[in-house]
């Protein structure tokens, strides 16, 4: 049943003739799902053995209540997290594109493309830069492109770096285009990322190439040279916008020398107004685009995700020109791909988890989450719903703010001064960053906006192509990776504790498997709770010959080492059916250990802490720079704890407690414990500690010094 009302919703039912040739293909992954579901069954009778096992004992039997209370807690956590997860198992699919089957370039529709940076110092301005350029390089025509860089520094240098860049840009475009480069991003092209493209080329390539890298490293010297002088923000300035290239200049130009339009912005910042962050940041762009370009679509890209597929453009609006689902698209979401994950990947960059099951197991029950960067979004979707794009139109001043030329682009989507759609007033009593544009109401802006996308009725789609469309830079730290972490873990919390949690707001608004989708997000965090449960009671009765679980004797013990064996064998499963190996499961698990009782917990508490006044609603900025030494490290598969100090407190006290009570419970079982009643604490003690040898090998050298 719920795949036949997949097919019928995206009009791909067997054997059904569509209006004209096929854009997109969908095909659900039926061995997946169907062993999915059937694991899904078997281990939700084992769960409830176990439950009912815990329950009846806690309130009936003779056992310990406080520790039994604890476990049970953290048993119903697992549970209920557990629950939630069923929901992307339940349909998945992948996608494929027609691109052949496109309409001629004159007839596709405009695309605007938003890069946002904000700190030269985190995010190195040659890496915006190159951002950038592979945006400018996009396959798709340049009078149809548009590219806005907005600077929420307002660094002098990132103003200077866009102008070398356009002029760097005006040798590379053509380049690529002439000999159809695919890696259009400088820096991946002229490194090992680009050796293939380098082969068996002739003699006039090789000196054009030569004299291209000539021109890129002149370029890359001069803005490191820039941003050694000056690379500070200004925290207190007036908007300001400059078009780097204008596009109308491109007539009487040969087709390969064609640019898009190139746009450089920074929009108001003052102490007395909030600033909003990146949602503050789009929702600029948004505006300033409009009475600019106004193209109906837009790509969103984080200041470091480059494009590493110039024909992204082409396969998204495979699915954006589709009559059949284009009325409900709201956006099409990439892959996050890092180019930089090394073969261990100790910190679970690649995020295989999200991108090759979750995101494929939402695109089937109506669309998958926002991720934030990678994913061409229809702009009508943020001014209304469906089927009434144009409701806040009737009031257009009161909800839009006092410009008429965008309300007049507004309306062509169905001599202002554009530094007046980028200063602080103008949001001033408008339906900004409430009703309209990106939502203020999470500092995960593009998450939380997808979400409440699909509470008004829009859908989306997930599309992961052989070739990356989008690389990146991941995290290559023990401390970056879990402050990141962190602050998605405090946006997602606030929201599953506010008005618009998943599974109050959500669940009347969406289906009941895309609500229990967006309560995963939410509420997954809570495995910290559960963690700490776990790594602590358990432990303590071990080292005091107090028992917690059945005999290993006993039939109910069969509960429990079936639900711990049955949810390794399906991680198991699902890293090995999505190209892993026995070492990504391994890594996977180890490192979903350590961020759920350090990053996880902390984002839980900083929660805590903005509800009861201590801390205030702030935006951690990733550091995106890379230090050699750490990149060495990471490389060679060694943790990196250096300036984690705050995360290492909880993790280096529940790892020492661990090893301290299985030294005392094994030397209670030598001195003639219950090996039988003690083997699951024992079991459970030994397999926390294999997973902890990293941290002890981190913990030796401080304890040394």
């Amino acid at each position: 049943m719920a795949t036949g009302a997949l097919h019928a919703s995206y009009g791909l039912t067997a054997g059904r003739k569509m209006e004209g040739p096929p854009l997109h293909t969908c095909e659900i992954q039926k061995p997946r799902a169907i062993l999915s579901r059937v694991h899904m069954f078997f281990h939700a009778i084992a769960i409830s053995a176990l439950l009912y096992y815990r329950i009846s004992n806690l309130l009936h039997g003779s056992v310990p209540f406080v520790s039994w209370m604890f476990i049970t807690i953290s048993e119903m956590i697992f549970t209920f997290i557990w629950v939630l997860t069923q929901a992307f198992r339940w349909l998945p699919v992948v996608r494929t594109v027609v691109r052949e089957n496109l309409p001629r370039d004159e007839k596709l529709p405009g695309v605007d493309v938003f890069v946002c940076t904000a700190d030269p110092t985190k995010e190195p301005v040659v890496e915006v830069m190159n951002t950038v350029l592979s945006a400018m390089a996009l396959d798709y025509p340049a009078e149809k492109l548009a590219v806005y860089l907005s600077d929420d520094g307002g660094a002098a240098v990132t103003l200077y770096a866009i102008k070398e860049a356009y002029e760097f840009a005006r040798s590379w475009i053509p380049f690529c285009r002439k000999y159809e480069i695919k890696t259009r991003c400088p820096e991946a092209y002229f490194s090992w990322l680009g050796d293939a493209e380098r082969l068996l080329w002739s003699q006039e390539f090789k000196a054009e190439e030569q004299n291209i890298k000539s021109k890129y490293e002149s370029f890359k010297r001069n803005v490191e040279k820039a941003a050694e002088v000056d690379a500070s923000v200004r925290s207190d300035r007036p908007p300001y916008v400059e078009v780097i290239y204008d596009s109308k200049k491109n007539e009487g130009i040969e087709e390969k020398s064609k640019m898009p339009l190139l746009v450089y912005v920074s929009r108001e910042k003052r102490p007395s107004y909030p600033h909003r962050f990146k949602a503050g940041a789009l929702n600029s762009l948004l505006r300033v685009s409009g009475i600019m370009s106004n193209a109906p679509y837009v790509l969103v890209l984080d200041c470091d995700m480059y494009c590493n597929d110039p024909s992204s453009a082409k396969q998204a609006m495979c699915f954006h020109l589709d009559p059949k689902i284009s009325s409900s698209l709201s956006y099409i979401q990439y892959p996050q791909i890092f180019y930089n994950v090394s073969k261990n990947d100790i910190y679970d960059g690649q995020a295989r988890s999200a991108y090759k099951t979750k995101y494929q197991g939402m695109d089937g029950i109506n669309g998958t989450v926002c991720a934030g960067t990678g994913y061409y979004l229809k702009k009508k979707a943020l001014y209304g719903r469906p089927n009434n794009e144009d409701e806040f139109l009737d009031e257009p001043e009161k909800n839009f703010g006092l410009s008429s030329k965008f309300i007049t682009s507004l309306k062509a989507l169905k001599g202002e001064n554009a530094k007046n759609l980028a200063s602080c007033p103008f949001e001033e009593n408008t339906k900004w960053g409430k009703e309209i544009g990106y939502s203020y109401e999470c500092l995960l802006e593009s998450t939380f906006t997808g979400y409440l996308l699909h509470c008004k009725g829009w859908k989306s789609v997930y599309l992961y192509p052989k070739r990356p469309c989008f690389l990146g830079c991941t995290t290559i730290d023990m401390k970056d990776a879990l402050v990141q972490l962190m602050k998605w873990a405090s946006g997602l919390v606030q929201v599953g504790f506010s008005k618009f949690s998943p599974l109050t707001y959500g669940t009347s608004r969406m289906s009941l498997l895309q609500s229990m989708c967006y309560g995963y997000f939410v509420f997954t965090h809570f495995f910290s709770v559960a963690c700490l449960l776990y790594g602590i009671v358990p432990q303590l009765c071990f080292l005091f010959g107090i028992p917690l679980f059945p005999k290993v004797t006993d039939i109910w013990f069969a509960a429990f080492a079936t639900v711990f064996v049955s949810s390794l064998l399906q991680h198991l499963y699902e890293v090995l059916s999505s190209g892993g190996s026995i070492l990504t499961w391994w890594n996977e698990q180890r490192i979903w250990m350590i961020k759920s009782v350090t990053a996880c917990l902390f984002g839980c508490l900083d929660v805590l802490m903005k509800w009861i006044g201590v801390a205030k609603a702030s935006f951690r900025l990733t550091n995106k720079a890379i230090d050699q030494e750490k990149l060495e490290k990471y490389e060679k598969g060694k943790f990196d704890f250096q300036g984690a100090k705050m995360f290492m407190l909880p993790l280096s006290v529940l790892v020492l407690l661990n090893l301290g009570c299985f030294i005392g419970g094994v030397t209670g079982l030598i001195s003639g414990r219950n090996i039988a009643e003690m083997f699951g604490q024992g079991a459970l003690s030994l397999y926390i500690l294999v997973l902890s040898v990293p941290i002890f090998e981190g913990l030796i050298p401080k304890m040394g010094k």
